[in-house]
């Protein structure tokens, strides 16, 4: 069998090349080009990358201005279908870049503050199911939630788990792989499983170890 021409291999690839990143301009979901989503509220510059991950509910998402959301990115509000009212259940603030692969779950409330930055494959959620009954399949028993907020300014790492109940200050940074649950204040370093304060500034002492 005679062997293809390289031109014509040349040529699949810059044809399969050249379609793609049509489509990951022409995918992305803005403000002036939502497609068939409706936000609660989209800002200006904000932008979901192509091609989207999960997206449903988005009409209780509230996402502002210059925020940024990588591609594969699964932001969910409850069950498709579900009927949360006049309520926001998911916000995003102002400036925020949601990295690849990262999912957002909200069922009662996660509240991200503006210039919030998350590394590649993070994961928020408000929602745990439970486990005490012995005999129902733990992902049959009744789910607890907690709200979520993430302050202003906060880096979450590749990797993190924010778990229901967490409260991040401003200018918190997570370590990768961090998986975090309880409160946190301002301009801390956290890590570990689960996440404790590994540094922490202290006014006109400045950065102090906790280790």
């Amino acid at each position: 069998m005679p062997r293809r021409p390289a031109w014509i291999d040349r040529l699949t690839a810059a044809a399969i090349r050249g379609v793609w990143d049509w489509a990951r301009v022409r995918g992305r979901v803005t403000s002036t080009n939502p497609g068939r989503y409706r936000f609660a509220h989209l800002g200006p510059g904000a932008a979901l990358s192509f091609p989207l991950g999960a997206l449903y509910n988005e009409q209780y998402m509230a996402i502002g201005e210059g925020t940024l959301v990588g591609e594969g990115v699964s932001l969910a509000v409850g069950w498709p279908g579900e009927d949360f009212g006049e309520e926001i259940v998911l916000r995003i603030g102002r400036g925020c870049s949601i990295g690849r692969g990262s999912h957002i779950v909200a069922h009662l409330r996660v509240d991200i503050g503006d210039d919030v930055f998350f590394g590649p494959y993070v994961y928020v959620t408000d929602q745990n199911h439970g486990y005490t009954g012995l005999d129902t399949p733990i992902g049959r028993q009744d789910p607890e939630d907690k709200p979520v907020t993430i302050g202003d300014g906060c880096w979450l790492g590749v990797g993190s788990v924010i778990l229901p109940g967490t409260t991040l200050g401003r200018n918190v940074a997570v370590a990768a792989g961090a998986v975090v649950r309880g409160s946190f204040p301002d301009h801390c370093l956290i890590g570990g499983v689960p996440a404790r304060i590994l540094r922490r500034h202290h006014g006109d002492d400045g950065w102090r170890s906790n280790l």
